[in-house]
């Protein structure tokens, strides 16, 4: 069965290329998940912009990063806000799995330190 956040990375994908298409969920064991994350990015994708522009923006390179990684982060970004039933360290691990499928070696140590530096800006409330 296929990774559900590789799925989700290939909608957010195909979104971002296409803004007009539908996006359609297949079955899926996941499927639930993978509609909530993939709406919820888009949905939120502005304040999750203002916290990238705000906090990650010396690590991010708009015109340097690839589309595929920014999704990770965005996604990513999306389940520290607001899933807070998954601990952050699963939420990391996973986003590094997917990089697998996508990524060279050094984009995914460079996708490692945002995704922790990001945790721990959208996931502030935690220690309350």
């Amino acid at each position: 069965m296929e990774n559900p956040r590789v799925i989700v990375i290939q909608k957010l994908y195909s979104y971002y290329l296409n803004k007009d298409s539908e996006i359609v969920f297949n079955k899926h064991k996941y499927k639930k998940f993978i509609k909530d994350v993939v709406k919820g990015t888009i949905e939120r994708k502005d304040l999750i912009q203002n916290l990238l522009d705000k906090e990650l923006k010396n690590d991010i390179n708009d015109n340097k990063t690839e589309l595929l990684i920014k999704l990770m982060i965005m996604a990513a970004i999306y389940e520290f806000m607001f899933m807070h039933k998954t601990p952050i360290k699963v939420i990391i691990a996973e986003y590094l799995k997917v990089s697998d499928f996508f990524v060279q070696g050094s984009q995914k140590n460079f996708l490692n330190a945002i995704l922790d530096k990001a945790s721990k800006l959208s996931r502030i409330n935690d220690n309350k």
